[in-house]
Order: C-alpha cells, then sequence, then structure tokens
C-alpha cells in the first residue's frame, strides 16, 4: 500500500498574499480618472465570495458614481475629502431582516448544488429562526434578550442576532468589504474603509430601506499619491496569546 501524500503549503501562493496584505495602505485622496470598465463589478464578485453566518448572505452594495450625490454623500461623511475626490464610493450594508429575505431561498440552492446534508439543513432550521426572528412587536427579542445571561449557567448560549442584529450583521459585512478592499489593492486600486458618518444623512442620500443598515463606506480608485503611504504595525507577539491569554 501506498503513504499517503502529507499536505503541503503553497509557498508561491502564501507570499503573494502576505505580501498582498502588507502592503495594502487606505488613502484618503484620489484621482479622479474613472475605474476601467468591467473592474468594478470583478470586485464586488470578490465582495460577494465571502463568508457568512449561515450563510445568509445579508449583505448589499450601493455604488455612488453621481457627482451631484458624491458631493450630498460628502456631506452626510462629516466632509470628508474622499468621498468627492473618488470616482466611485461604496455603501457595504446588511439585511436586517435577512433571515426572512434570503433563508429558504439560501436552503434551497444549497440544496440544488449539493452543498448541505439532510442533518445540517435541519439543524439550520431548527436554529436559525430561534436565532433571528423577534416575534410580534418584538416580543420574542425580549426573552431572547433577558435569558441568556442566566441561562448560561446552566448552559452554552451562543449571542443571538435578535438581540444583537447590528453587531452580527456589521461581522458579516465586514468579511466582504475586506475581500472587496484586497482586490481592489490587487488591480493597483486604493480604497479607504470609512465609519465616520452620519447615518440618517446616509440613508436620506442614497434612500436605503429601514431594514438595511449602513455598515461601511468605501472610497475606490486610483491613488492620488501613488501609494506612498506609511503605516505601522504592533509586533506580533503583542498579539497572539497561545492557548490563553
Amino acid at each position: 500500500m501506498n503513504a499517503k501524500t502529507p499536505p503541503t503549503i503553497d509557498e508561491a501562493s502564501l507570499r503573494n498574499f502576505e505580501e498582498l496584505a502588507r502592503t495594502r495602505r487606505s488613502t484618503r485622496h484620489f484621482l479622479q480618472d474613472p475605474i476601467p470598465d468591467g473592474v468594478l463589478e470583478r470586485l464586488l464578485e470578490c465582495a460577494r465570495w465571502a463568508p457568512s453566518g449561515y450563510n445568509l448572505q445579508p449583505l448589499h452594495v450601493i455604488t455612488v458614481e453621481d457627482k451631484a450625490l458624491k458631493e450630498r454623500l460628502a456631506y452626510a461623511c462629516l466632509d470628508q475629502a474622499q468621498v468627492r475626490e473618488a470616482p466611485v464610493v461604496t455603501i457595504f450594508c446588511g439585511d436586517l431582516k435577512v433571515h426572512r429575505n434570503n433563508f429558504e431561498e439560501m436552503l434551497a440552492m444549497e440544496k440544488e448544488g449539493g452543498s448541505v446534508t439532510e442533518e445540517y439543513e435541519a439543524k439550520l432550521k431548527k436554529f436559525v429562526p430561534l436565532a433571528f426572528e423577534k416575534g410580534p412587536v418584538g416580543m420574542n427579542w425580549l426573552w431572547k434578550f433577558a435569558l441568556p445571561p442566566f441561562m448560561r449557567f446552566f448552559t452554552r448560549i451562543p449571542d443571538l442576532p435578535a438581540v444583537h442584529s447590528k453587531r452580527w450583521l456589521s461581522k458579516q459585512v465586514s468579511l466582504a468589504a475586506m475581500n472587496f478592499m484586497l482586490a481592489a489593492h490587487s488591480a493597483g486600486l486604493a480604497t479607504v474603509p470609512m465609519e465616520g458618518f452620519d447615518e440618517r444623512r446616509v440613508r436620506g442620500v442614497v434612500k436605503l430601506p429601514s431594514s438595511i443598515f449602513p455598515v461601511m463606506i468605501i472610497p475606490v480608485g486610483f491613488d492620488r499619491d501613488g501609494g506612498n503611504h506609511r503605516k505601522t504595525r504592533f509586533d506580533l507577539t503583542r498579539i497572539v496569546h497561545r492557548n490563553s491569554w
């Protein structure tokens, strides 16, 4: 019997990605040159393939290219120059009603693609409604907020998206946003993730439904300064804790 070949690391691919991750920097000044046709869609395609909890895929992205609209958006973003300068501004959002809007359709796609077992499907059907549903006039939210702290003395209870919906969405959408920014960097484009904005005004500018939560705004385009940005990071030994704190 032949010995099983041990798995190996693809060193070349890893080195390429290490370089990509190390050299990506945020920029706050952009050239107004347009992004070549088709490139933005490819970056968004990379964002689409990011993972999400239970594969619910809550991501929605608004792309803003209209100059007058960007001017209004810049005001909502505290007059930050990058919103006016970048040829495209993307608004990464999450769907607060994703379990209702996507769950059954996602399960059907997964079953058709052969990527979910009957056992896992049954678990999802049991857990997702429990985790996400708030019930009539939010009554389910109340007990899901009040009971887990006490129940944790006796059993294991995860945080429930019904209680922490915006926090849950922020995690899912940020995964997609990072894919988008790394893809942009690999294409020679610059980005900057922004949290400094007035949510109510952003909603008004791009007419977001009340169930859509804006998580991050990311201008994208060519870096006016040619990528000459210096940033520092703490050493790995400061942030990695082996086995315990």
